[in-house]
């Protein structure tokens, strides 16, 4: 096979129920050669193991086979692959769902699918506990053995391998189950580029091109902190990876579209549910302070410089199991006073039911005031009073907080009203996150295409050791004179997000003086004291200063995360704003002008 000189990769979707409209868009939009989609999440798997325990055919995405039926003609057309994660814990059924659409648009002949399986171990939990994996907890040590007669799923974390070898057995789509967000970017640069299997810089340059498009219109100018300077969000621009062989490449975007990509844009996504810089991957370890931005042109930013190394021992499981039942109920007050008559509603509330203190967990937030965070000022006209709880018993949330909310509308202040749409709470199950490591020799992955199998053989690591990255050192000098009080996000930008119980939120400088004053003063305890109400543990900062950034970890943060948090933003897309608009006292010269 002759080696591209160019490979154009095009990201449709962020997760699963992103906009439905973006495969089309991409396909009609311009000339790419690969449309790749993700869409699983821990929680997601869960909800697809209890699909398919109900309906044997169900268990993956069926949005993807909604998307196909807009694409799957034109990619036959002019040659272009898909490739999907949307198998979720059933990727054959996936196949089937795929082929006889092909069979139904008169294609069937055109289109091969294939299959990478692997990453369910639910079937083989009870085996590998047997055989020696204990699956503990990689935060608390506890063996999976406390609560395996709860476990929903268990999925490991698989690289791109599987995807490239159904690309080589001639496969135009590629279903996978849980195959990383990075790893369907990352196999068809191995594919078409011949990267070998211990090509770390290269390996590392596609994990990167992968974590920059996996979120969608993320790194087009979606969730940017200077939104205003973003042309459009209509018709948003979804992102386009123009690769190379040497492993650099270029984001950019379709012409014509909404969004905007740059420098910031990108680096941007960059930090987003990021931890220290070595990240890992099941592929290889990528150097995230060694990534090298520059400005390419109109929408385009050219990607260059980024070091890797041989991956970790052992691959991330990511397991969910059942974790008990929690409640939201909401009231709206209005009108003179709003605060105090809401803080009376909930007091009465809660004194009907025997106190907070009476279920696992209990909340109370007064979103349009403090639901996220503590005000920035001013007391607003209304206020919907959220009250939560958490317990794993089901007949005392639905007995008695349940039942009590709607009686405080004729029960308590003037000015308040419950919602149409919701009236009584309802109890739903809570599914709690497990990650875990496995020895990789205990994952057995497949490729099918047709009706060839294939069983990829266990590869020999190399020996986990230094990368050898020269650090970044940043130049300049703050300014003296006088100094003034202006919102940290005249300085800086900031992305933020969750894994698991914790908060990731990714600090940008301006500019290197603005850097160098950050480093100092923008520390780990003034951010634990700035969200004092939120996160229950340490602070973590990691510095990136080829990107002029630093990286912040805030354990404990997000109520537990997923579906255990009772807080109203549980994915912690708030944070990053609520910390640029701390006040901070610097040199008048650093404020831009």
């Amino acid at each position: 096979m002759s080696q591209r000189e160019r490979l154009v990769i095009a990201n449709c979707g962020g997760f699963w129920g992103d906009d439905p409209t973006a495969a089309k868009r991409q396909v009609e939009g311009g000339p790419i050669d690969y449309l790749v989609m993700d869409y699983l999440a821990e929680v997601t798997m869960a909800i697809l193991q209890k699909q398919r325990a109900k309906d044997p055919n169900a268990g993956y995405a069926n949005d993807f086979v909604a998307q196909l039926r807009d694409v799957l003609p034109a990619c036959v057309e002019k040659g272009i692959t898909v490739i999907s994660n949307a198998g979720g814990v059933n990727p054959m059924a996936c196949r089937k769902a795929v082929e006889g659409l092909a069979l139904e648009l008169g294609i069937a002949d055109k289109v091969r699918v294939g299959v990478v399986l692997g990453d369910d171990l639910y079937p083989d939990l009870d085996e590998l506990l047997e055989k020696g994996e204990p699956l503990a907890h990689m935060e608390t040590g506890a063996p999976l053995s406390s609560v395996r007669d709860k476990v929903l799923s268990a999925n490991v974390y698989l690289g791109a391998r599987g995807v490239v070898r159904a690309l080589a057995m001639g496969a135009n789509v590629v279903i996978s189950g849980r195959v990383t967000d990075t790893g369907v970017t990352l196999a068809p640069m191995i594919h078409e580029f011949g990267w070998a299997s211990d090509d770390w810089d290269r390996l590392a340059s596609g994990i990167v091109a992968g974590h920059i498009i996996e979120c969608g219109t993320q790194c087009t100018g979606g969730n940017f902190t200077d939104w205003e300077t973003v042309p459009s969000y209509e018709n948003m621009g979804y992102p386009l990876v123009e690769a190379y062989p040497d492993g650099t490449f270029v984001v950019t975007k379709h012409p014509n579209t909404g969004g905007l990509v740059n420098v910031h844009t990108v680096s941007e996504q960059l930090l987003y549910e990021m931890g220290a810089p070595d990240y890992l991957a099941p592929d290889c370890i990528a150097r995230f302070d060694t990534i090298q931005l520059a400005d390419d042109g109109p929408n385009r930013v050219r990607v260059s410089g980024v070091r890797g190394g041989p991956p970790p021992e052992k691959l991330k499981v990511s397991i969910s199991f059942e974790q008990g039942y929690r409640a939201f109920g909401r009231l709206m007050v209005s009108g003179p006073d709003a605060l105090r008559k809401a803080e009376v509603v909930a007091d009465t509330f809660w004194a009907s039911v025997g106190g907070p203190e009476a279920f696992e967990g209990a909340s109370t937030q007064l979103i349009g005031y403090d639901s996220c965070h503590p005000p920035l000022g001013g007391e607003p006209g209304e206020v919907l009073i959220q009250m939560a709880v958490r317990d794993h018993d089901r007949k005392k949330i639905e007995g008695s907080f349940a039942t009590q909310l709607v009686p405080k509308v004729l029960g308590t202040v003037p000015g308040i009203t419950y919602l149409a749409d919701q009236g009584r709470p309802r109890a739903s199950g809570v599914v709690g996150y497990w990650p875990a490591l496995i020895s990789r020799d205990k994952v057995r992955v497949t490729a099918t295409v047709g009706n060839e199998t294939i069983r990829l053989a266990h590869e020999k690591l190399a020996a986990p050791g230094p990368i050898d990255v020269t650090p970044t050192e940043v130049t300049g000098k703050a300014p003296g004179g006088s100094t003034v009080k202006v919102p940290l996000s005249k300085l800086c930008l900031a992305r933020s997000g969750d894994k698991g119980d914790t908060c990731n939120v990714g600090l940008l400088a301006r500019s290197p003086e603005v850097y160098l004053w950050a480093r100092e003063h923008v520390t780990p305890a003034f951010v634990k004291e700035r969200f004092a109400s939120v996160c229950q543990g340490e602070v973590e900062r990691f510095e990136v200063p080829n990107l002029l950034a630093m990286n912040f970890l805030l354990h404990h943060s997000l109520g537990g995360g997923g579906t255990l948090s009772l807080l109203l933003d549980a994915q912690g897309k708030t944070y990053a704003q609520y910390l640029l608009a701390a006040e901070v006292e610097v040199p008048q010269g650093l404020v831009p002008a």
